[in-house]
C-alpha cells in the first residue's frame, strides 16, 4: 500500500503529494514543524506537541488554518490511513503559495502537511552501547536573532552541525551557544548525571523545550532523583557520571565518549537504564489513542 501524506484536508499518495515551487516554506523556510512519535497505537503527548506548534506558528504571526483539535484528528487520521500504530510524524504548516518576494502578505493560504512512516534514528546497538558524540564548530542559533524554540522550517544551524558529524563519522555533536556554554546536540537535548544529580541546560541557554526532555525530568523528579537546570560547560560534560541525550526520534540514548574523553566507566549507567526504561513506560500511556484501523 503506497504511503498516504496529509496535504491540505486530502490523503494523497507520497508519490503526488507536493508543494509548489513558489511555496514560501521551500523558498525561505518560512513555517513551521513538528516531530511526534506513536507507540503501539497511541500518540505520544500529541497535545503538548501540538502546542508548542502553535506556540512557533504565533511567534512567526502565522495562523495555521486549523484548530488544535482539528489538527489533532488530521494527525490520528493520517496514522489510521496508513495503518501505523508505531510510526514517527513529521507535521508541517509553510507559508503557502506566494511570490519570489519575502513579503508574507503575499501568501494567501497556509499549506498544513502530515507525514507518518516508520524511522530509525540511530542504529539499535548504540542504546546498549552508548553513542560517541563530538563538539562542534557550528554554534547555535542565539535567542535573541532566532530563538531555538521557534521549531521553523530553517533548520540549516542543525544541519551544518550535522555535517561536521558526518565528515567525522560520528552519529551526534553537541552544540555550544554564544557564550560558550554547552547547549543541546544537533537534534537532542543532553542531560549529564554530577555527584547523583540530573544535571540538563534551561532554556534560556537557547536549546529547545523538548518533550522528551520535559517528560524524563518529570520521570526523575517522580522516582525522588534532583533536577537542576543550569548552564554548564565542556568540562562538566567530560567529568560527569553519565550522559545522556533525549528527544522525539531519539528517545532516550546513553552517550560514553565525548571528544575522545571516556565518560565514566565507558559504559551507560544506572541512571540513564532506569530512565530509559520509565519512559518506554510511559509513552504507550501518556498520550492519544488512534484506535482501530477499521475507517479513516
Amino acid at each position: 500500500m503506497s504511503v498516504l501524506v496529509y496535504v491540505d484536508g486530502e490523503l494523497t499518495p507520497r508519490e503526488r503529494a507536493t508543494v509548489s515551487v513558489f511555496d514560501h516554506g521551500f523558498l525561505y523556510g518560512d513555517g513551521v514543524f513538528e516531530g511526534i512519535r506513536a507507540y503501539a497505537g497511541n500518540v505520544f503527548r500529541l497535545r503538548q506537541h501540538l502546542e508548542r506548534l502553535y506556540r512557533s506558528a504565533r511567534a512567526i504571526l502565522l495562523d495555521i488554518p486549523l484548530t488544535m483539535e482539528e489538527m489533532s484528528k488530521a494527525v490520528v487520521n493520517t496514522l489510521r490511513a496508513n495503518r501505523l500504530s508505531d510510526s514517527y510524524i513529521r507535521v508541517v504548516v509553510s507559508r503557502g503559495v506566494g511570490d519570489l518576494g519575502l513579503d508574507p502578505r503575499k501568501c494567501t493560504k497556509p499549506s498544513v502537511i502530515i507525514i507518518a512512516e516508520r524511522i530509525a534514528i540511530y542504529p539499535q546497538e548504540m542504546y546498549s552501547n552508548g553513542l560517541e558524540l563530538i563538539t562542534l564548530s557550528t554554534r547555535r542559533n542565539s535567542p535573541q536573532s532566532l530563538d531555538p524554540n521557534i521549531k521553523s522550517l530553517n533548520y540549516l544551524n542543525n544541519i551544518l552541525g550535522k555535517i561536521e558529524c558526518i565528515r567525522a563519522n560520528v552519529h551526534e555533536g553537541l552544540m555550544l551557544n554564544m557564550e560558550g556554554h554547552v547547549a543541546e546536540a544537533t537534534a537532542d537535548n543532553i542531560f549529564i548525571v554530577r555527584r547523583g544529580e540530573l544535571v540538563t541546560p534551561p532554556i534560556s541557554a537557547g536549546i529547545l523545550d523538548g518533550i522528551t526532555r520535559t517528560a524524563v525530568i518529570e520521570l526523575a523528579e517522580a522516582r525522588g532523583i534532583r533536577v537542576r537546570e543550569i548552564q554548564f560547560n565542556l568540562y562538566a560534560v567530560y567529568n560527569s557520571e553519565e550522559c545522556f541525550l533525549t528527544g522525539t526520534g531519539a528517545e532516550v540514548i546513553p552517550v560514553i565518549r565525548v571528544d575522545g574523553r571516556t565518560i565514566a566507566n565507558g559504559v551507560p549507567g544506572p541512571m540513564t537504564a532506569v530512565l530509559t526504561r520509565d519512559f518506554r513506560s510511559l509513552v504507550c500511556s501518556d498520550g492519544e489513542p488512534i484506535g482501530d484501523f477499521g475507517t479513516a
